[in-house]
């Protein structure tokens, strides 16, 4: 089955499902090299990209709208694949996000079980999850050890 083929929402189903299993092995799998360093910070987001690029390309300039008021974004979001595209945006840059802070935790020696609430977060409400991820990190800073 190809993109051709496809309806938006067929496409945003199997893109959800997909960040989705993505999101679980960062939860569940932290200490695996494959899930952070391949799944969640290359393969996925890859497809992702190339994804929001064939959509974009063939799109984004013939679409009415545009970038410069909301007015104007509300109308270039109007047209299902162009929305679509800003879906599959926000999966990709979200689950790059989510890595670099279990990523990150590991590092500086945060336990796993204190990130997971700021995944879910980072999941469901992107810069939320990663500002709390950053309290964390901040408050695990000021701690003493």
């Amino acid at each position: 089955m190809s993109l051709q083929t496809m309806s938006p929402q067929q496409v945003f189903s199997v893109t959800n499902a997909v960040a989705l299993l993505a999101w679980i092995m960062l939860a569940a799998f932290p200490g695996r090299p494959w899930v952070t360093k391949i799944i969640t910070t290359k393969l996925v987001p890859l497809s992702f990209a190339v994804l929001y690029t064939a959509i974009a390309v063939s799109l984004f300039w013939r679409s009415p709208g545009g970038f410069s008021n909301l007015a104007d974004v509300a109308t270039l979001f109007s047209n299902p694949w162009v929305l679509l595209a800003g879906w599959v945006h926000y999966l990709a840059f979200d689950l790059l996000v989510g890595s670099w802070e279990v990523e990150d935790a590991a590092e500086r020696g945060i336990a796993h079980w204190i990130v997971v609430p700021c995944l879910l977060l980072t999941f469901l409400f992107g810069p939320t999850g990663w500002l709390s991820y950053r309290i964390v990190r901040s408050v695990r800073r000021a701690a003493p050890k």
